[in-house]
């Protein structure tokens, strides 16, 4: 049997919501229970993740810890992606036990809120323990307060290896239609991929360049012809074009997805774009025709992309690092 506990406190010392936490993995431990503890201020930046760890239990503990209002933020985020990504099916065997410790009003509106919440999820919430702690010392050394603490730990026990069974609820009948409002009707799988992608900060900014790529993808695809498809990357090199003085180099790109190799030749202030042959280009290189696409459009130098490997090239380093001198916006 493994139980997890996610905690939704700030993680201060004096917090008897860590107290009572500590003293149910205790008695757990005697019953050879493995636990497994989620401290949601540590685990803020992964907290659409966390609902895949409910796949690893039978039993679930949410603690939270009501210093003015409710049971927090982190709880209150965690609960959202068991929602949104987690696997409503295994939530629907996963018993639940609130812990909610105030130092001020309203625990047992906490207690009721989590209680909600896991019934709407579609779990099996149990009693749990709600307490006002004004002086955490006297709390914690008060020995009526652990037996009922311990109590408590050994009725979830029971609870989750006798596979108790609750009374049906009116959540329980409108779930469905609950879940219908959902615009997305994704698998478990699907959603736990999601989850991945939503924790990754570099998300947004990567679907806006796959957004960015399409668009001129489907651009070259609506108005491509075979006198475009032949002027392809030619335009834009010309636009970009700042000759310099002196300078004379033949560059070959060999294109390796469309087998087309853009030859282009720079004498002085003169350019020669074309697709064809060089015998005695200066730089050969080859790139797919996505890397060629960045480098023409500016979003990678010609520099980066053969020194990150994105692209191979045989030649002279200075020449090679002239191409983004000469073709810059």
């Amino acid at each position: 049997m493994r139980i997890n506990i996610y905690y939704g406190g700030r993680g201060l010392i004096d917090d008897p919501t860590i107290y009572v936490t500590n003293k149910i993995i205790e008695v757990l431990d005697e019953l050879r229970v493995e636990t497994k503890r989620y401290n949601l201020f540590e685990e803020k930046n992964g907290l659409s993740l966390l609902p895949k760890t409910l796949k690893e239990c039978d039993a679930v503990i949410l603690a939270a810890s009501v210093e003015w209002l409710g049971i927090g933020g982190l709880l209150t985020q965690f609960l959202d992606c068991c929602w949104l990504y987690g696997d409503k099916e295994k939530i629907s065997q996963l018993y639940m036990m609130p812990v909610v410790i105030s130092s001020t009003y309203g625990e047992r509106d906490a207690e009721f809120t989590l209680t909600k919440a896991w019934d709407t999820l579609g779990g099996i919430p149990l009693s749990g323990i709600s307490a006002y702690v004004d002086n955490y010392v006297d709390f914690e050394t008060n020995p009526n307060y652990t037996l009922l603490i311990e109590k408590k730990a050994e009725a979830l026990y029971r609870s989750v290896s006798q596979k108790t069974k609750s009374f049906p609820t009116s959540t329980t009948a409108i779930k469905d239609t609950v879940n219908k409002t959902s615009s997305l009707n994704l698998t478990p799988q699907e959603s736990e991929q999601l989850s991945v992608y939503v924790s990754d900060d570099k998300y947004v900014k990567k679907q806006k360049e796959d957004i960015e790529e399409l668009a001129h993808l489907f651009k070259e695809m609506l108005g491509s012809s075979a006198e475009n498809e032949k002027e392809e990357f030619i335009y834009d090199l010309k636009k970009k074009f700042h000759p310099m003085d002196d300078f004379k180099a033949c560059y070959a790109f060999q294109i390796s997805d469309t087998n087309r190799t853009l030859v282009v030749d720079v004498n002085g202030a003169n350019l020669n774009c074309y697709y064809g042959q060089a015998e005695n280009a200066d730089v050969n290189a080859k790139a797919t025709h996505e890397i060629m696409n960045n480098i023409v459009q500016g979003r990678m130098t010609f520099q980066r992309a053969f020194m990150s490997g994105a692209v191979t090239v045989k030649g002279n380093f200075k020449t090679i690092r002239s191409f983004d001198t000469i073709f810059t916006d």
